[in-house]
């Protein structure tokens, strides 16, 4: 994943204006799945604690396994996830050259939303909501 959000994005994406790193803090984590193909993994996503949401991140599907149904599997259970924790809203974070992603959020119910922190100045930011 990282390797193609580099590829497409290059090292503008690493930090907003504010200077927050947009990493994940292991103990934000709520839940990290796998999508499995057999015994090969095919994608992977977490849900993580943002302030007062919950947020999904590293969402990413192999790109042999895109078009399966893997991200739909995964969202689904994403979004079952952060109803079990109370979570009432989620909101995601992507870039505007990851058209197949917003694609799916789309079809998922995700609305656009303002760029909320840590990705406030991260070039190319496209930040979702779904009211659960």
């Amino acid at each position: 994943m990282v390797a193609e959000v580099q590829g497409v994005y290059g090292g503008q994406r690493d930090r907003g204006t504010s200077g927050m790193p947009t990493g994940v803090d292991a103990s934000s984590v709520i839940v990290t799945l796998v999508a499995y193909a057999g015994d090969q993994p095919v994608a992977h996503a977490l849900l993580r604690r943002l302030r007062d949401d919950v947020e999904i991140k590293r969402m990413f599907v192999d790109p042999a396994a895109r078009g399966t149904g893997a991200a739909h599997v995964l969202m689904d259970a994403l979004e079952a996830e952060a109803r079990a924790v109370g979570a009432t809203r989620i909101v995601l974070h992507t870039g505007d050259r990851q058209l197949a992603a917003v694609r799916t959020y789309e079809r998922h119910g995700y609305t656009p939303i303002p760029v909320y922190e840590p990705y406030v100045g991260m070039p190319a930011s496209l930040c979702f909501e779904k009211i659960l």
